[in-house]
């Protein structure tokens, strides 16, 4: 089934705004507070509409900072950090949640999703931008460190351990949406009415506009950045995309991309080019768009029917074609022809 919907010059202009600040008038006793910060190695923006706005934002960038402190890879006063080097350490509250969410995680997609991908991320030079194209003797090696069943971690005490030497795990797969998650409750907490953030491209909205209208979100077109593929009408979700556009490097006339598919150590070549998931669940939304993008178009889709009420998706093909899932299809706007997904 295809579909073609048409975007007006004013909603393009409105895109370009990411998430502009609500529509309509909000009762006199309202603040609108937005601030930028940069964490997580990508610049964000935070908005929010109520009486306490200032106060929520304000409180929301201080825990990101926190977040972004104890789950980085490269930060030496890090938790995370500390543990790679010593092979073992003790959890933070945050970081048992987030391991439970990543065992769950790497077991329902098959092991597409897996924390400890990261020496394999740091033989290809990702982390630091000192890109290198690995043989088949380096891929090798480095293959058997994704053992995610050698990542011990005892509830009772919190100790996580490490147990084969060079094993080093990276939460960057769903810290941002994690982060975006938690950023949502402190907006319940502080009374917010209406709210967004985008967290270097992750977007998470909070309830609706103050209007009621949704909240409208651009999805980037994979062969130009510069432009949109479409739009997302939502409330109360998270919309993120991934695809290898986002970070790569040429090397002897060859596109390397950064979605590493651990069963070959090598980008993944499934012939999706983005994913996008929406889902109220951001840290579910961050997993699994790198997740399906390294499964690819079949496996993706048949992922989302197994799972029709934890998100919704667009998949957009090497070849052009963008698939939306069922439950989107009234609510995403393009230009380009699509297929939507039947359940």
């Amino acid at each position: 089934m295809t579909n073609r919907k048409r975007i007006t010059a004013a909603a393009a202009l409105a895109l370009a705004l990411l998430g502009a600040a609500a529509a309509g008038s909000a009762q006199q006793k309202d603040v609108e507070a937005e601030k930028n910060i940069f964490a997580m190695d990508t610049f964000m923006t935070l908005r929010a509409i109520g009486p306490e706005a200032e106060k929520a934002v304000e409180a929301a960038s201080k825990e990101i900072l926190r977040l972004d402190a104890m789950l980085s890879t490269g930060n030496e006063n890090s938790v995370v950090y500390r543990l790679n080097q010593d092979g073992e350490g003790t959890a933070t509250e945050e970081m048992a949640e987030l391991l439970a969410y990543s065992e769950d995680l790497y077991e329902s997609t098959d092991g597409c999703f897996n924390i400890a991908i990261y020496p394999v991320m740091q033989l290809w030079g990702f982390p630091t931008g000192e890109y290198h194209v690995p043989d088949e003797k380096e891929l090798a090696q480095v293959q058997d460190l994704l053992d995610m069943s050698k990542v011990q971690f005892d509830e009772e005490s919190g100790k996580i351990t490490l147990l084969q030497e060079g094993m080093a795990i990276d939460f960057g797969g769903i810290a941002k949406g994690y982060t975006s998650s938690r950023v949502m409750e402190m907006f319940e907490e502080y009374g917010v009415e209406a709210g967004l953030i985008n967290l270097g491209g992750n977007v998470h909205t909070f309830r609706t506009k103050t209007d009621g209208s949704y909240w409208r979100v651009a999805i980037k077109n994979p062969w130009n950045t510069d432009a949109y593929l479409g739009v997302v009408e939502v409330a109360d979700e998270a919309v993120i995309t991934s695809g290898g556009y986002e970070r790569s490097f040429e090397e002897d006339g060859q596109t390397y991309h950064h979605i590493i598919d651990p069963a070959t150590c090598t980008p993944a070549e499934a012939g999706l080019t983005s994913v996008t998931i929406v889902s109220k669940d951001g840290t579910l939304a961050d997993g699994l768009s790198t997740s399906l993008y390294i499964m690819g178009r079949e496996k993706a889709e048949a992922y989302w029917r197994e799972h029709p009420d934890e998100f919704e998706t667009i998949l957009v093909e090497e070849d052009g074609t963008v698939a939306v899932s069922e439950g989107l299809a009234d609510r995403f706007t393009s230009e380009e022809e699509f297929e939507i997904m039947k359940r």
